[in-house]
């Protein structure tokens, strides 16, 4: 009689345990009103973290507080050399303004290296024409030393439109011709993005490149089929990281002023 009533007893308390955990847990077995339940607005609002807030130039064109400027016309300390990183660049400045390319001096790069950026950069033919097609004012930026956009005057002049000013040369053409006279300023505004590889070094997504051309989109998204190349199809052979920007001598007297770029 004794072991019945101890049976019981357990029995009671292990009921009681479970009710008390169930009731812990606050376990819900009945639908709510509405299913499903309705939204409401602070349920999609993400308030952390909150976004940066940097300034924007006062005029369109100039550097944001948050650039990096690679060139204002005083000097040419955040560039080098391509042919000895360990020299100065060797082209020259103008009226502490612009820049001008020294045919035969060589490319210049950056000192530092980047991967995503945003890049604002101005740029002008040789005031005065002496050739045509790819000789007349022929220059590019190389995004992570590598990667060509084009600068050429392409202003009446015709050329394969691949290679004129606003291609990604040798891979895709503009979609507009909007280069102005050689006595005028172009401004290039770009957004790149730089590629990615996968463990073993083999292409996962290519760079890909949006570029307004005085103000006129003329890359959209596009991508970048791989390494520039005069000759041959463009390919991804190796992989890298971040890398310099560099500014081509092809034998023209091109001029850059207002250069800057972000990080992204």
């Amino acid at each position: 009689m004794k072991s019945k009533n101890f049976k019981n007893s357990f029995l009671m308390i292990a009921l009681f345990s479970a009710t008390a955990a169930m009731a812990q847990h606050k376990y819900v077995n009945t639908p709510p009103e509405v299913s499903p339940m309705p939204m409401k607005p602070e349920m999609t609002e993400v308030w952390e973290p909150e976004v940066k807030v940097i300034t924007p130039a006062k005029t369109l064109g100039n550097a944001p507080s948050d650039a990096i400027i690679l060139f204002d016309g005083k000097n040419l300390d955040q560039w080098v050399s391509q042919k000895d990183a360990s020299k100065p660049a060797g082209w020259k400045i103008v009226d502490k303004d612009y820049m001008e390319v020294v045919p035969g001096s060589g490319a210049i790069q950056t000192k530092m290296t980047f991967g995503d950026c945003q890049l604002h950069l101005e740029w002008s033919a040789p005031d005065v024409v002496l050739d045509g097609g790819q000789a007349r004012g022929n220059s590019g930026v190389f995004f992570q030393n590598r990667y060509e956009l084009q600068i050429l005057d392409s202003y009446n002049n015709r050329t394969y439109n691949n290679g004129q000013a606003g291609s990604i040369y040798k891979d895709h053409p503009p979609l507009v011709n909007v280069v102005k006279t050689p006595l005028e300023w172009n401004a290039y505004d770009v957004i790149y993005t730089a590629p990615r590889f996968k463990a073993d070094g083999r292409i996962d997504a290519p760079a890909r490149i949006t570029v307004f051309l005085n103000g006129v989109l003329v890359q959209n998204n596009t991508t970048i089929n791989g390494l520039t190349l005069y000759i041959g199809l463009h390919n991804y052979p190796s992989s890298h990281g971040d890398d310099v920007i560099s500014l081509q001598d092809h034998d023209s007297k091109n001029q850059f002023r207002n250069i800057w770029i972000r990080k992204l």
